[in-house]
């Protein structure tokens, strides 16, 4: 990833089958709050970075594997920036249709959280650890009312505790929640008791933590414990390499870390 643009978007690759053959899934993650006219052009140099590197893990290869690029808006304001490379090209319309077969024409997928509501969020087919993060991401930053929007999800957040591997993804969302919002402490404190006592146990750990570490030391420390209990062994450099981090690279690694599914996914 472009080391410049790190502090503007979490991104996550992934791999799913299709049509037989393996297909790579973008997900960009945008956390400004205002739309980037050339989000089409920063995929298209994201897509090429990605086929880099895979050339280089093989070096015969005669094709190229697909990549889908998806963007996901969470900031106040809809999305209006074009979604697809040929808007960009400084062209009359004429000129478009003439020359289009020589120019780079693509679009990515867009999922504007700010243009989605939350029952519109609540019918899709997600996972409920898919959900709460989209949820999040839509509704957490820099809300003080958040504890109260979240007790009509209570199963959501249940059933996402439930699953598999689902205490260390609930420390993550507890700790990005606690980066991002503007909750109160005893609000959280009583939404995670209303949960359960497995539930109210991560909230105290992570509060816990950020007591007694400073808050960036504590979500540091918070994260290092969510990937040593997700992947166990993990490289002897990185908690040093997670706590020497800044807050921002923290709250990227720490949304990557709930979904990720390989350590590499987290620092990509």
């Amino acid at each position: 990833m472009d080391e410049a643009l790190k502090w503007r978007h979490s991104d996550l690759l992934f791999t799913a089958p299709l049509a037989g053959r393996d297909a790579l899934i973008y997900v960009l993650v945008e956390h400004q709050s205002s739309n980037d006219p050339l989000m089409a052009f920063r995929m298209l140099r994201y897509i090429t970075r990605i086929w880099d590197r895979y050339l280089d893990d093989h070096p015969h290869a005669r094709q190229l594997p697909p990549v889908i690029p998806v963007v996901i808006h969470q900031g106040p304001g809809r999305w209006n920036s074009p979604e697809q490379m040929l808007d960009l090209i400084d062209l009359d319309p004429v000129g478009k249709k003439v020359l289009q077969d020589w120019l780079p024409s693509f679009r990515y997928l867009l999922d504007d959280l700010a243009a989605t509501g939350t029952g519109q969020l609540r019918d899709r087919g997600l996972t409920p650890q898919a959900l709460v993060t989209l949820l999040l991401l839509k509704t957490a930053p820099g809300n003080p009312q958040l504890p109260a929007e979240l007790r009509p999800w209570a199963s959501q957040l249940r059933a996402a505790l439930d699953q598999p591997g689902g205490g260390e993804a609930f420390i993550a969302l507890l700790t990005y929640i606690e980066l991002v919002s503007e909750a109160p402490a005893s609000e959280l404190h009583n939404l995670a008791a209303s949960l359960g006592p497995d539930a109210e146990e991560a909230y105290m750990t992570t509060a816990e933590m950020l007591r007694t570490e400073g808050r960036a030391e504590g979500l540091a420390e918070a994260l290092a414990q969510v990937l040593t209990v997700k992947f166990e062994t993990l490289p002897e450099d990185l908690p040093a390499k997670v706590r020497a981090a800044s807050s921002g690279q923290v709250q990227e690694w720490t949304a990557r870390a709930i979904t990720a599914e390989k350590l590499d996914e987290v620092f990509s």
